[in-house]
């Protein structure tokens, strides 16, 4: 092969490369695509976020049951009344058992999309799933435990305005129990409120 047939075969590699198509980037989707060169520290988040959906079922769970099965009945009674009280007397209690309820559930259901986040840490479409999902549970949980929170200061301290009585004097054990359901219940409402921002934090991040 003298020196001008290897210069054309030159020539036509260098067209063909030329005219030869660029491969296209691989395109993922929306909720598969990542945000940031290092994830390390948003798998660090992601865990701990695991962890407080976990403290979040125990907290709501403890609510919603202690709730559930508060009743009592005073040892005494007359001939026409028997004393008794019950949680599903007050609807305010009623939607406070169900409120728990769902926020536990939508807990239990958020476990596999947070374990996705620590999969994928960068990834944006599980995280703000949650976040909207979170913020939604928050809203709802403050609502229940503020709206059980006011039954059960008139529990407690009664309204002279309104005639109503404090009905803890004789109704200890009730009152006992609704209020450590509050206190759970208010608890998980911290734990939503801190998923809520960090989600938002490491979103911002992005």
């Amino acid at each position: 092969m003298n020196t001008s047939e290897a210069t054309a075969i030159a020539n036509e590699g260098s067209d063909a490369s030329r005219k030869a198509p660029l491969a296209a980037p691989a395109r993922f989707p929306f909720f598969l695509r990542k945000t940031g060169a290092d994830g390390g520290w948003q798998r660090g988040v992601a865990l701990f976020e695991f962890i407080l959906r976990l403290c979040g079922i125990a907290a709501t769970l403890v609510a919603a049951i202690t709730m559930g099965t508060t009743n009592e009945t005073l040892p005494f009674f007359t001939e026409f009344f028997q004393f008794h009280a019950n949680f599903a007397d007050l609807p305010a209690l009623t939607f406070f058992v169900v409120a728990n309820a769902i926020a536990a559930g939508y807990l239990v259901l958020s476990l596999p999309f947070s374990l996705a986040i620590m999969v994928r840490p960068r990834a944006i479409g599980p995280r703000l799933l949650l976040f909207i999902c979170d913020t939604v549970m928050v809203a709802l949980t403050t609502a229940a435990a503020s709206a059980a929170a006011a039954i059960v200061y008139l529990a407690h301290n009664g309204d002279a305005k309104a005639n109503w009585i404090a009905i803890c004097l004789r109704f200890d054990g009730f009152c006992q129990r609704i209020s450590g359901a509050v206190v759970a219940s208010f608890i998980a409402v911290v734990f939503f409120f801190v998923l809520v921002v960090m989600s938002a934090l490491v979103m911002r991040k992005h």
